[in-house]
């Protein structure tokens, strides 16, 4: 059964499932998902509890040997499978199915903690075994235009107040880093009465930039259209250390996939048909994101941002005389729909060519 973080605490005041499996790559709502399980298992009268890290070479019997061995002052125990981003593998399968027929049985409540799960392992047999005697939590990242609502809800767990502008403004601040924003949150809560309300300059006064990026979040922006976004995403990329040639690739691959559904859909083919041809297929969800893109980007841009990007590709090399971080932003900005100086290319390059 799939419940969703939030609806986690629900789900536990119902009852405590034999089997918990929680999945994803987000730190703050991993950790608070295995926190709610263990305080269950607590307020249910288990008090042991026994972890296993599995890693390389790790003794699939040890699953078996801590579902059986149990303390004179304990009937159950809460075990702790933590995965990390190891796979079961086949010797990991089998014992998780073996496992799995006298979970039941055995009163005992396993607690299957993991980076994200792919489709291919959530159609295993042993996922699938698992998730149907318990509670399958998958944790996925809060999406930029949401997470100004996740932040405000976060508020009033530390007793305070955020206006819209202020929200939007934390959110900015702390994008990709759920585990900033509540750190900020609870430094406000010091520094402000219970009840406060802030606008944004309390924001911009109190919050440090804490924003975490990755190439594909400059992607989705690029895509959607969020030209001040894409632009503080290549900047921020920047300043964590991500080397010019990665974001080149970044942006270039979604070039080149723009332009193979724009060729599909020019032989008449339906926008589905065009995403489903893409390796990797475009995933429903995503698709109205290329839509926007594909809305902005005629053929002819497309081709001239490709070009661009060769050139940003030899001054990275050396052999060209681009300024290579200027060269990103516009290539970012136009790629996202901006006015920047790429739209007029080549004449606003033609003095550095």
């Amino acid at each position: 059964m799939k419940v969703f973080p939030d609806k986690l605490a629900e789900q536990l005041q119902k009852k405590l499932a034999p089997v918990y499996i929680v999945a994803g790559d987000e730190p703050l709502l991993h950790m608070e998902a295995c926190d709610a399980v263990r305080a269950k298992a607590r307020e249910s009268g288990i008090e042991e509890r026994e972890v296993l890290h599995v890693e390389n070479g790790f003794n699939w019997g040890q699953l078996f040997e801590a579902a059986n061995s149990l303390s004179l002052f304990a009937d159950r125990k809460l075990i702790e499978l933590r995965m990390g981003s190891q796979a079961p593998g086949q010797e990991g399968a089998k014992a998780l199915e073996a496992y799995a027929e006298t979970a039941k049985a055995n009163g005992n409540i396993l607690l299957y903690s993991s980076a994200k799960l792919d489709r291919r392992l959530q159609q295993s047999k042993w996922f699938k075994t698992l998730d149907g005697l318990g509670v399958f939590v998958p944790v996925w990242p809060v999406e930029h235009q949401r997470l100004h609502f996740w932040i405000r809800d976060r508020a009033s767990r530390h007793e305070l107040e955020l206006d819209h502008d202020a929200a939007k403004l934390l959110a900015d601040r702390v994008e990709g880093n759920l585990l900033a924003a509540d750190q900020e949150l609870s430094k406000l809560r010091l520094l402000y009465p219970p009840r406060a309300r802030l606008n944004a300059d309390a924001i911009a006064r109190g919050v440090e930039d804490s924003a975490r990026f990755d190439v594909f979040m400059l992607n989705e922006a690029c895509l959607k259209g969020e030209r001040e976004r894409a632009l503080r995403i290549v900047k921020g990329l920047k300043g964590e250390g991500i080397e010019a040639p990665v974001i080149l690739w970044a942006i270039t691959r979604e070039l080149r996939v723009l332009l193979s559904i724009r060729q599909h859909l020019d032989q008449g083919q339906s926008i589905e048909q065009a995403c489903k041809a893409q390796k990797p297929m475009i995933p429903d969800k995503r698709r109205p994101h290329y839509q926007q893109a594909l809305k902005r980007l005629p053929h002819k841009r497309l081709h001239k941002l490709l070009l661009f990007a060769q050139r940003v590709d030899l001054a990275i090399k050396g052999a060209g005389p681009l300024p290579i971080w200027n060269a990103l932003n516009d290539l970012a900005l136009t790629f996202a729909g901006g006015r920047g100086p790429l739209t007029e290319w080549p004449d606003a390059y033609r003095s550095q060519a």
